[in-house]
């Protein structure tokens, strides 16, 4: 699995030792505000086995994210591709941090390695990214790193019940 760096971030393979914060991560309702609320240990863990397995078999996916300096784990960030339920296709790029990861800029350096990595290494022509229409933390973040917002692929997640939750937002960055 590739690694990737930045002036203060590791993207790296998932560790045993990340699973207790990353359930603690999800685990908080800030963090899962607009993800449809917090997870148990057991789904926090399925996941990161799905994550491994889904990164050996395409060759991208979603890293572990750590700060540099101290080794924290802070979340992740990576590619995937766009859900089977969605009214397009293509590669997607997101991010989750922690609470205390928040305001410093990390899931805007993590993203610009990602972005990197989809258009250099893998040779995407884009990535897009979907959030619901209330994120504007993580809408402010796909502005700084370039995209554009692309409302005819907007759509509402029929799989979320009627709410806040539902509408969604897709931006778009074209291979520069």
């Amino acid at each position: 699995m590739t690694e990737l760096r930045t002036a203060r971030l590791t993207l790296r393979p998932w560790q045993d030792a990340d699973l207790a914060p990353w359930a603690a991560m999800n685990a908080d309702p800030e963090v899962r505000e607009h993800l449809g609320g917090p997870l148990t240990r057991e789904r926090t863990d399925a996941a990161v086995a799905i994550f491994q397995a889904e990164f050996a078999e395409r060759g991208y996916g979603w890293w572990a994210v750590e700060v540099t300096a101290t080794g924290e784990f802070i979340g992740f960030a990576g590619l995937d591709d766009v859900e089977d339920a969605s009214p397009f296709t293509g590669v997607e790029i997101g991010w989750r941090l922690a609470r205390s990861a928040w305001g410093h800029g990390y899931a805007t350096e993590a993203a610009r390695a990602v972005l990197a990595f989809g258009f250099e290494t893998l040779g995407l022509a884009e990535i897009l990214a979907v959030t619901t229409a209330t994120n504007f933390r993580s809408q402010a973040v796909m502005h700084r790193i370039g995209m554009t917002r692309e409302p005819a692929y907007d759509f509402d997640d029929l799989d979320v019940p009627e709410g806040p939750l539902r509408p969604n937002v897709v931006y778009r960055l074209r291979k520069p």
